[in-house]
């Protein structure tokens, strides 16, 4: 019988359960870290910990990429942005240069940040619809 690291089942149940904009938040969150492993390993002159992490945040984009709904214009523009911050991703992994890894961080920070308040605002709305009924 193996035991399971408690930290490693908390994890696994908070993706599980999440909901979809929670797993949003959580990418979010994971590009982010991802880009600031990446500068840190850039400062330490780790080359395969700096590719490593650039290409998880790339892996990120990517994927919020190929889930747009293209039927929604916001979708579009979204689509811009995010080809955009994996060219930029990609350039400062072959460039080595952290300040374009700190203006993709700003993007992406920004996006998250964003993508929370709307989580907050509609579990808000939720619960005054719940108090009404």
């Amino acid at each position: 019988m193996s035991v399971q690291n408690p930290y490693q089942s908390y994890k696994q149940n908070s993706v599980t359960t999440a909901s979809p904009g929670e797993l949003t938040l959580m990418l979010y969150n994971g590009c982010i870290k991802f880009i600031r492993m990446a500068k840190r390993a850039m400062a330490e002159k780790n080359i395969e910990e700096k590719n490593t992490n650039l290409i998880k945040a790339q892996k990120i984009i990517q994927e919020f990429m190929v889930t747009l709904n293209m039927d929604i214009p916001v979708s579009k523009d979204m689509m811009s942005l995010y080809d955009f911050l994996l060219r930029r991703l990609i350039e400062a992994n072959t460039k080595n240069d952290p300040a374009i890894l700190d203006e993709v961080e700003g993007f992406v920070t920004e996006f998250r940040d964003t993508w929370k308040e709307v989580i907050q605002l509609n579990r808000q709305k939720q619960f005054a619809q719940g108090g009404q009924v």
